[in-house]
């Protein structure tokens, strides 16, 4: 069953390679989306797939790469749009 998620993820997550690591583990589960940095130090992360990898990225969310210091992670199920083609960084 193909879903959506939006995914905030607050603490020590921007300059530690999130984005980066967050797009080779969306890629690697066959996700489509995006992640990005907001100004308020946080990152987003919108993608969609079938509902099992997506509960994998989200877990991933959790911990973040070796770097990062995870404090906080909102998530919000959605419906799928079906507008993204692939997993991208937005800048």
């Amino acid at each position: 069953m193909t879903r959506r998620v939006y995914i905030t993820v607050a603490g020590r997550v921007q300059g530690v390679f999130f984005r980066a690591n967050t797009q080779e583990v969306a890629q690697r589960l066959g996700l489509s989306g995006y992640v990005r940095n907001l100004p308020d130090g946080r990152v987003e992360v919108v993608a969609e797939g079938e509902e099992e990898a997506l509960r994998k990225l989200v877990d991933w969310c959790h911990e973040g790469p070796p770097l990062a210091r995870v404090e906080r992670v909102e998530v919000r199920w959605e419906n799928p749009t079906g507008e993204f083609s692939g997993f991208h960084i937005r800048y």
